[in-house]
């Protein structure tokens, strides 16, 4: 170890000490036909002996570039490219010290090449639009990277543990390959298992549904999309990976997919089985092998879904196995086809406690639970999609999904309230066991119709949905009540339930050109029913009959819910090259219906007329700045629980009731979003924040007796608000041509003030919470790299009345993350992470959690092996503590611990070349 410690600083400072060329390079960039300036025309200049990118810009909206850095080659090449013009390049020998003004470069519009060869561009970055798009030649990751890793080499792009990916602070929630879904937009399935040597464009918009893409329209400016164009030459063949793992502790996994792509037919199958808490789309990937990315932080507790699929029925230890297939293709001109199937099938056990301090006007108890449950889940989904272009104005887009659900699951849980002298004053058990099975079907069609060439269409949707779901349930319970009236209750019970849901929901579109292709009129009208049925049949047992023959009325119901809403609306868009602007307002008739069959008295209509708005800005100051604000004014009924007249005793030692006159909650949303990033030099900046502030808004109301037993109702109250912020900045030091220094500063603020009723006294509390960030990651090119972050999260609650009770949390958490590729074929990471959870009672308050990794190369790069240790240091945790507006909490749960495994992971590759490659012609 220490002979390799010598050998990386040895390299590194003669690195550092080799002589290298200061430079900065400007000028002007016009179009040689309108003499006007070109903004963001990429510039970059390439090593002459290898055309590594030594740096890039691009221009701003005066045509203007300025390139400054240095370079350990004395002969550099400058390349000048922008879409539809011919590119320039020019050879620039640089000494220790170079200034050099190109003056104006005017560009030719692009001259005619032969259509049968196939064009690469050599820019690293190129703007086309709306659509930011990188080479990933320019781009340097390890061997056998993943677009995963790809993505956290963009300047812009940040990936987190959790495989999260955002866009200068914007969420990416669609990844697409060459335009088309991959696994029904599944991002982690797309990042984590297409190799980087494939593809070789990343494109990134804004969000369009299939309908705003072909009518021209403005995307979602809160979302991105990436899209992943493959190699011409790599667009036919077959290509994937098999891998698998033994460890201790009777832990294994395995995972194989299998692709085909055929030019415009794509088809691919994948399949995996483990016990160590991960979905299984990893296969072997050495930096995502732990527990399913992000859910290892926090012990790998949790159940996990990826885009509404479940995986595991909960926290705890979950095996897990799955299996699915993707299919696209073109049938002739006019018709795409994309269908995907996916099952999963999961069993879980996890064992929890959590204890409760409550906070009443007039006193405290506490409140002690532990629960344990075993699940069993099966999920078979599939969906399919049809895009047919009729002609140029005519598109049709059918989505049918279907999916089917089965569940078996059981549960135990002990619970007991102590007075604030830590007197017993009552307690619960119950033990639960149920089966289910849950039929989906949903199905829209939307059509789009542009008329003329001044941006006019019409749009019109359908989308239906039946919901059916059947359970079987047996519940025993016993809660005791001590004190000066001490009682016991003992409860066997067995429940038959059905919920059904038939829901349909039409929408109409139709834009009218105020003028051209710039200002429009929409005229839109929404229609929305869901009925929903619910029939509870609960039967005690009968000691004399030994069945569960005895109909209990009070925890039956049969009630029909019907929940229909008519919507006209107007809306003014507005939009230019660098203006975006609408306005919408919309008039809202709802009715909430609920016809009890069981309880007929508690039948109800109510009627609700309320205003919504929706207005939007968004202003491109140049191709590196943006901002975007929005503001809405939305109202949302209360849900069938809180309206419904009815008392759930379920728990008797906590009865809820509905109350009838609750209004709909009037909610004001307001959000701005500013990010700017300086191409060179490599500086990113974002900031956002949004805030809601709530008429009406719905709490409970509770009252508490003696023996701690709560009565809970619905009530509405003004006042409640809640925002949050954030903003990041990160800059990329290239210290040579192969080292490089990436910082990162953000923090998140995020206060509320939320509102409940205790014994007839309002309490409000007010939570605070600050979460700076700090992160840094030195590279040295594919030898070896180092990432740290430090993250420390501050939390403050304020009572209105009880300010005794005011309480300040503190979370410290440091990671630290290696990669070394010495010697060339072993790769050893290491993942460590420090948590102080300070404030944290009963539980564990600080931990270490270590995983660590050694890979080595075999079959010419086409196998690994692999070892690696989970948990090394054996003390992973989840202990976490929360306030709410009555009760401050401290849990924990079962986390995935310690065990070694060693894996072998084999990919194969037989994807074909296609044409010709040529690179642009350059001039001089």
């Amino acid at each position: 170890m220490k002979k390799l410690l010598f050998i990386f600083t040895l390299l590194l400072t003669s690195s550092i000490l080799a002589q290298s060329y200061q430079f900065k390079i400007t000028g002007t960039i016009n179009s040689e036909k309108e003499q006007t300036p070109i903004d963001a025309a990429t510039v970059h200049l390439e090593r002459v002996k290898d055309s590594t990118i030594v740096t890039y810009t691009i221009t701003n909206d005066k045509g203007k570039f300025s390139l400054e850095g240095k370079s350990y080659d004395k002969n550099v090449k400058l390349f000048i490219s922008y879409v539809g013009m011919d590119s320039y390049s020019k050879q620039i020998q640089l000494d220790k010290s170079s200034t050099l003004n190109l003056g104006t470069i005017s560009l030719k519009e692009e001259s005619n090449i032969l259509s049968e060869v196939v064009i690469q561009s050599r820019a690293p970055i190129t703007v086309k639009k709306d659509t930011l798009e990188f080479n990933v030649k320019s781009f340097k990751t390890k061997k056998d990277a993943n677009v995963e890793d790809l993505l956290k080499k963009l300047p812009g792009v940040e990936v987190d543990e959790n495989g999260k990916i955002t866009v200068n602070g914007k969420e990416v929630n669609k990844i697409l390959v060459n335009g088309k879904p991959f696994f029904g937009n599944d991002p982690s399935i797309t990042t984590k298992n297409l190799t980087k040597d494939i593809i070789e464009k990343v494109q990134i918009t804004d969000t369009k549904s299939k309908s705003e893409a072909f009518t021209g329209e403005n995307g979602d400016a809160n979302n991105k999309t990436i899209n992943l164009t493959i190699k011409k030459e790599n667009n036919k063949g077959w290509f994937g990976r098999v891998s698998g793992g033994v460890g201790t502790d009777k832990r294994y996994e395995g995972a194989a997919m299998v692709n085909r792509f055929d030019n415009n037919q794509r088809f691919s199958v994948l399949a995996s089985t483990n016990n160590i808490n991960s979905p299984g789309f990893s296969f072997g990937e050495i930096q995502k092998m732990f527990g399913g990315g992000g859910n290892i932080w926090i012990g790998g507790n949790g159940g996990f879904s990826i885009n509404g699929r479940r995986f595991g029925g909960g926290s705890g230890i979950i095996k897990s196995k799955t299996a699915g297939a993707t299919y696209a293709d073109e049938f002739g001109k006019g018709l795409d086809v994309n269908a995907n199937y996916f099952y999963s099938g999961s069993t879980s056990n996890n064992e929890s406690k959590s204890n409760r301090e409550y906070t009443l006007p007039d006193r405290k108890y506490f409140s002690n639970s532990t629960t344990s449950s075993d699940d069993e889940n099966h999920n078979h989904s599939f969906d399919t999609e049809f895009d047919i272009e009729i002609d140029s104005t005519l598109l049709i887009n059918i989505r049918p999904t279907f999916v089917f659900n089965k569940r078996e699951g059981s549960s135990r849980r002990q619970e007991e309230s102590l007075d604030e002298n830590n007197i017993l004053t009552n307690s619960y058990t119950s033990t639960a066991y149920a089966t289910s099975e849950a039929n989906n079907f949903e199905n829209r069609l939307d059509i789009t119709k542009k008329m003329g060439s001044k941006g006019s269409f019409i749009k019109a949707s359908i989308t239906n949905r039946i919901d059916k779901a059947d359970t079987e349930e047996i519940n025993k319970s016993t809660i005791e009540v001590f004190g000066s009236s001490p009682s016991t209750e003992i409860r066997d019970q067995k429940s038959s339930i059905e919920n059904n849901l038939t829901g349909i929901t039409t929408r109409f579109v139709y834009r009218f050109p105020l003028v051209a292709n710039k200002f429009f009129l929409d005229a839109k009208y929404r229609y929305q029913r869901d009925e929903r049925e619910n029939k509870e049949n609960t039967f005690d047992f009968d000691d004399t009959t030994q069945q569960y023959s005895n109909f209990n009325t009070d925890l039956s119901s049969d009630f029909t819910y019907n929940d229909i809403t008519k919507t006209p609306a107007v809306e003014l868009v507005y939009r230019t090259k660098k203006w975006r602007f609408n306005f919408e307002t919309g008039f809202v008739n709802r009715t909430l219906e609920n016809n009890d069959q069981l309880r007929p008295q508690l039948s109800l209509q109510k009627d609700y007329n309320n205003l919504d708005l929706n207005s939007s800005f968004r202003y491109r100051f140049d191709s590196k700045a943006s901002v975007y604000f929005d503001y809405r004014l939305s109202n949302n009924a209360p849900n069938i629980n809180q309206i419904q007249p009815f008392s759930d005793v379920t728990n008797p030692s906590n009865i809820t009731t509905g109350n009838p006159n609750l209004k709909p909650t009037q909610n004001h949303t307001a959000y701005i979003n500013f990010n700017k990033f300086n191409w060179q030099a490599r500086t990113g900046f974002w900031v956002y924040m949004r805030g809601s502030l709530y008429n009406d808004q719905v709490i409970t109301n509770t009252s508490i007796d003696d023996d701690l037993v709560r009565n809970t109702t619905y009530e509405n109250t003004n006042g409640g608000y809640d925002f949050v912020g954030g903003g990041s900045y990160s800059k990329k030091i290239k210290l040579d041509s192969i080292v490089s220094l990436q910082l990162r500063a953000g923090a998140h603020i995020r206060t509320d003030k939320n509102f409940n009723i205790l014994n007839d006294i309002k309490e409000g509390a007010k939570t605070t919470s600050l979460s700076p960030t700090f992160r840094a990651t030195l590279e040295w090119d594919k030898i070896a790299s180092i990432e740290g972050s430090y993250d420390i999260d501050f939390s403050n609650t304020k009572y209105d009345i009880n300010t005794t009770q005011n309480r300040n949390f503190t979370r410290h958490s440091v990671d630290i993350r290696t990669k070394t590729n010495i010697p060339k074929k072993l790769e050893w990471i290491n993942d460590i992470r420090y948590t102080y959870n300070p404030n944290v009672i009963g539980f564990n308050k600080a931990s270490w959690f270590w995983n660590a990794t050694l890979a080595y190369s075999v079959l010419k790069d086409q196998g690994t092996i692999s070892l690696k240790a989970y948990d090394l240091l054996n003390q992973n945790t989840n202990a976490q503590r929360r306030a709410t507006s009555n009760y401050i909490e401290d849990s924990e749960s079962t986390v995935l611990q310690q065990y070694f495994m060693l894996g072998f992971s084999w990919k194969f590759n037989s994807l074909g070349k296609k044409g010709k490659i040529r690179d642009y012609n350059f001039r001089f």
